[in-house]
C-alpha cells in the first residue's frame, strides 16, 4: 500500500506506523520496482546503492525495497545503516544511483526515501512523478533474471574522504559537544571524530528511532537546549547538533548561542575562497545578504537560486561551484560530488576555530552584519493573491524579483515571501541593517498578508 500523498517534490515522506499509515513495506517494494523501470536501471548502471537510518520501520522497508529492485533484474549494493550524506558518498564513490530510507527530521511515525542519480546527482521532480505513477498503478512483474544483493561497509572510506577535505591535525585541541538526537550522527561521529584532535562530549548518540530525548529537528529551538546547556556545563568550545539523518548540522558557540546558518555559510565560503580564489559560491534566496557581500569582497562569484536541495545541487553543477549554503543548514561541497553534508560543514567550523586563538562567538560575529526576522509562516489559501497585494504595497519603494516567490530589496533591508510546496502557507523572511527597520518591514508585510487573507495566523521559527 502506498498513497499519492507520500510523494513530495524531491523525495518520499509519509506516516508508516499507527492507525492510519500512508504507506507500508508492500509500497516500498513497489517503489523499488518502479525506480528500476523509470531509470531503465538494468540497461544503464545495472545496480543501485541502498542505505537506511535507525527508524523502527527502516529495516523492513529497506529490505522490501531491495526485493522490489531485485525482482526487476537490477542489483543492490546495501551499505546498511548510514547517514544520508554517507549514502551520497557511496553514490559518488561507486558511480551508482542511490536510495536512502529516512524521514530526516520528521517524527518517529514517519519514514521516507531520498533518491539520487549516479554521482549523487539530484533526481528530477518529473522523474519522481513517474516513479509514483508506476508504484501506484503498475503490478510489479518479476524479471526473467533476478538481480543480486551484496553488502558493503563504506563508513571507514566515508570518514577518510572527509579527512582529506579538512585536516584537523594541526589545530589546537577543542572540546566539542555533539548532539546526535539518537539519529544517524551517532553512527558516523565515532568514525569521523574518534581519532581527531577533539575531546568529544556526545549527547544521545545511541541509535533509537523512537527519539526518546527530543525530536530530531534542530530547526525547533527547544531541540537545541540540551546541547546549549551542555556547552556551558562542560565549558566547551562549541556544539554540533545534527538532524535525524545527519545531513544537516547546526552550530552553537561557546556562550550557548546558535550561530545563524547564514553566518556558517559565510564562514565556510571564506575558507573555500582562500583555497581557490575566484571560485563560485551558491546561496538561496533567503540566505543573508552578508554572504553575497563577503563573496564579492573576496573576489568570488555568487549565484543565487531557489530554496531547496534540487535547485542548489543543479546550480552547483551548472556553475562548477566550490560551495553552496542554505539558511536551513544544508551545506554543499563540490569535492563531495556537489551534495550536502552536515558532517563536513561541522569539520570546517572545527578547523576555523581550531586554527584561531579566538572563540567561535568572536569569529562568527565578524560575519554577522544584519538582523534577521526568522521564518514567519502565515496560513493563506490564495497565496498568489496575497503575494500580489504585498508586491503592490512595496512596488514604489524597492526592487521586486520573482525567482522564488517574491523578493523585495531596498538599500538597507530586504524580504522574501514564498509559498510552501506542501501546505497552504506563505513563508516570510526579513533582513535589515538594524532591529527597528527589520521590525517595521516585518510588521508591514504581515499586516498586508493578514488584511488580504483575512486570517491572522502566524507562526515563527527563529532559526529560519
Amino acid at each position: 500500500m502506498i498513497t499519492r500523498g507520500v510523494f513530495k517534490a524531491n523525495d518520499i515522506r509519509g506516516i508508516a506506523v499507527g492507525p492510519s499509515p500512508e504507506w507500508d513495506a508492500d509500497g516500498a517494494f513497489a517503489v523499488g520496482a518502479a525506480l528500476v523501470d523509470t531509470l531503465d536501471l538494468v540497461a544503464a548502471e545495472g545496480a543501485l546503492v541502498l542505505g537506511r537510518d535507525m527508524r523502527v520501520t527502516s529495516p523492513e522497508f529497506a529490505a522490501a525495497f531491495a526485493r522490489g529492485v531485485l525482482s526487476r533484474g537490477a542489483d543492490v549494493v546495501d551499505i546498511g545503516l548510514a547517514s544520508t550524506d554517507e549514502l551520497w558518498f557511496a553514490s559518488g564513490r561507486l558511480g551508482l544511483p542511490g536510495a536512502m530510507f529516512t524521514a530526516s527530521h520528521n517524527p518517529a511515525s514517519y519514514n521516507g526515501v531520498k533518491f539520487c542519480l549516479a554521482g549523487a546527482r539530484p533526481i528530477a521532480s518529473a522523474t519522481l512523478v513517474e516513479i509514483a505513477d508506476r508504484a501506484i498503478n503498475d503490478v510489479p512483474v518479476t524479471a526473467p533474471a533476478l538481480g543480486e544483493l551484496s553488502e558493503l561497509d563504506l563508513l571507514p572510506a566515508y570518514a577518510d574522504h572527509l579527512h582529506t577535505l579538512v585536516d584537523l591535525s594541526g589545530c589546537r585541541r577543542l572540546r566539542v559537544v555533539a548532539d546526535a538526537g539518537n539519529g544517524m550522527a551517532g553512527h558516523t561521529l565515532p568514525a569521523v571524530l574518534g581519532s581527531a584532535n577533539v575531546d568529544l562530549i556526545g549527547l544521545y548518540t545511541d541509535l533509537d528511532g523512537t527519539f526518546p530525548h527530543h525530536p530530531p529537528n534542530p530547526l525547533e529551538p527547544e531541540n537545541l537546549r540540551d546541547a546549549q546547556a551542555a556547552v556551558l556545563e562542560h565549558q566547551a568550545d562549541l556544539a554540533l547538533v545534527f538532524d535525524g539523518d545527519a545531513d544537516r548540522c547546526f552550530i552553537i558557540d561557546e556562550r550557548g548561542e546558535v550561530v545563524s546558518p547564514s553566518v556558517v555559510t559565510a564562514m565556510i565560503a571564506s575558507q573555500e575562497l582562500a583555497r581557490e580564489p575566484g571560485a563560485t559560491i551558491v546561496r538561496n534566496t533567503i540566505t543573508s545578504r552578508a554572504v553575497s557581500e563577503l563573496v564579492e569582497r573576496l573576489g568570488g562569484h555568487i549565484v543565487t537560486t531557489r530554496v531547496g536541495h534540487t535547485f542548489v545541487k543543479a546550480a552547483m553543477a551548472e556553475h562548477d561551484a566550490i560551495f553552496g549554503g542554505e539558511h536551513s543548514a544544508h551545506y554543499y561541497f563540490r569535492d563531495f560530488w556537489g551534495a550536502d553534508t552536515g558532517m563536513l560543514a561541522g569539520l570546517h567550523v572545527l578547523a576555523l576555530v581550531g586554527n584561531s586563538d579566538k572563540p567561535l562567538s568572536e569569529l562568527a560575529g565578524s560575519y554577522s552584519r544584519y538582523v534577521e526576522s526568522g521564518e514567519l509562516n502565515s496560513v493563506v489559501v490564495d497565496t498568489a493573491q496575497v503575494t500580489d497585494a504585498v508586491a503592490e504595497r512595496f512596488a514604489d519603494r524597492a526592487a521586486l524579483e520573482r525567482l522564488d516567490g517574491l523578493t523585495v530589496a531596498a538599500d538597507d533591508w530586504w524580504f522574501n515571501l514564498r509559498p510552501s510546496n506542501t501546505e497552504p502557507l506563505l513563508r516570510l523572511n526579513v533582513e535589515a541593517a538594524d532591529h527597528d527597520t527589520m521590525v517595521a518591514v516585518r510588521d508591514e508585510v504581515l499586516a498586508v498578508i493578514q488584511d488580504t487573507a483575512r486570517g491572522p495566523a502566524v507562526e515563527q521559527s527563529p532559526l529560519l
